[in-house]
C-alpha cells in the first residue's frame, strides 16, 4: 500500500500540476484570475475529439488542434471581455466565470453529454514501477508534467518574450517604461495559460472521458493549487500540487473517491484562515492580519 501511495500519489501531484499551471501563469504574469479555465480545459479536449472523430483528422493534428483552440479562446476572452474591465478584480472574476460558464454549458446543449466522449490513449500497456503496475498513459502524463516545467523555466530565461513575461511579473510599471506593452503581454499570458490548459486535457482526459463537468472540477483543483501555494508564485504551484495530491490520493486510499473534492475545498479554507498567503505568497504577515 505504501508504494501504491507513492508512485500513484506523485502521478496525481503531476496531474494537478498540468491542471493547473495555466491558471498560476495568467495570474503570476498580469494578476488576471481566469475562471474560465476550466472551460478552456474542457474546450481542449472537445475539439481534439471532434477533430478526430468528426473531421477525422490524423491523431497528431486532431491533439495538437485542441491546444490551439484553447489558446485561441484565450486570446478572444482577453480581448473581447478582459481588456474593458482589467484592474476591477471582481468584475474580472465574475466576467471569466460568466464566459467559461457558457462555454460549459454551451458544449452541453450542443450535444456533448454522458461519457460517450473519449480521446485515445497515446500508448497502451503497463510497466512496473517498485512493483507497481502503471498503465503507460500514466508514465507520459508524468514525462510531460516534467517536459512542462523544463520547457517554461527555458521559456521565462532564454527567449525575449519569456523575458518580457517575467518583467510584467515583477514589476509592472517598470516594464512599461521599458517599452514593453502590458495588454499585448497580458494577452499572451492568457493565451499561453489556455495552451496550458489544453495540453493538460489531452494528456489527461485518455485516462476518462471527455465531460462537461470536468470543467468546474479542473477550475476548483487549479483555484486549491495555487490557493494554497500561493498566488502569482510558481514554486508554490508546484509544491502545492504535492501536497495536495499526495493528500488526494491518501483520501481514495483510505476513504472514498468523491472526498478527493472535499480535500481541495478544505485546503482552499484553511489556507484562507491560517496563512492567506500561502506557501510561497508575496503578502507580508502583517498584512495578512489587517
Amino acid at each position: 500500500m505504501a508504494l501504491d501511495i507513492l508512485v500513484y500519489g506523485f502521478i496525481q501531484s503531476v496531474a494537478l500540476l498540468l491542471m493547473a499551471s495555466g491558471f498560476s501563469l495568467v495570474y503570476g504574469v498580469s494578476r488576471l484570475p481566469n475562471f474560465a479555465h476550466g472551460a478552456l480545459y474542457v474546450l481542449a479536449g472537445f475539439a481534439s475529439w471532434a477533430f478526430l472523430n468528426r473531421l477525422g483528422l490524423p491523431y497528431p493534428l486532431a491533439l495538437l488542434g485542441g491546444p490551439l483552440v484553447a489558446a485561441l479562446g484565450g486570446v478572444l476572452l482577453y480581448q473581447l471581455v478582459l481588456r474593458r474591465i482589467r484592474g476591477m478584480e471582481m468584475s474580472e472574476v465574475i466576467a471569466s466565470y460568466a464566459v467559461g460558464l457558457a462555454i460549459l454549458e454551451g458544449l452541453r446543449w450542443g450535444g456533448f453529454r454522458g461519457s460517450t466522449h473519449a480521446l485515445p490513449s497515446f500508448s497502451d500497456g503497463v510497466v512496473f514501477l517498485f512493483d507497481v503496475p502503471v498503465d503507460h498513459q500514466r508514465v507520459i502524463v508524468v514525462g510531460a508534467g516534467a517536459a512542462l516545467l523544463v520547457a517554461l523555466w527555458a521559456f521565462t530565461r532564454f527567449t525575449r518574450t519569456g523575458l518580457a513575461l517575467r518583467g510584467i511579473a515583477q514589476d509592472e510599471r517598470a516594464a512599461m517604461m521599458l517599452g514593453i506593452d502590458s495588454d499585448r503581454t497580458a494577452t499572451l499570458a492568457v493565451a499561453l495559460g489556455g495552451l496550458l490548459a489544453g495540453l493538460g486535457a489531452i494528456v489527461l482526459f485518455p485516462l476518462g472521458s471527455v465531460v462537461v463537468e470536468e470543467g468546474y472540477k479542473v477550475l476548483i483543483y487549479a483555484i486549491a493549487v495555487c490557493v494554497v501555494g500561493g498566488l502569482g508564485s510558481w514554486a508554490g504551484t508546484v509544491a502545492a500540487s504535492f501536497v495536495l495530491g499526495f493528500s488526494q490520493y491518501i483520501t481514495v486510499a483510505y476513504g472514498k473517491p468523491h472526498f478527493q473534492m472535499v480535500v481541495m475545498l478544505l485546503a482552499i479554507i484553511a489556507t484562507l484562515v491560517v496563512r492567506p498567503s500561502g506557501f510561497f505568497g508575496r503578502q507580508k504577515a502583517l498584512e495578512e492580519r489587517v
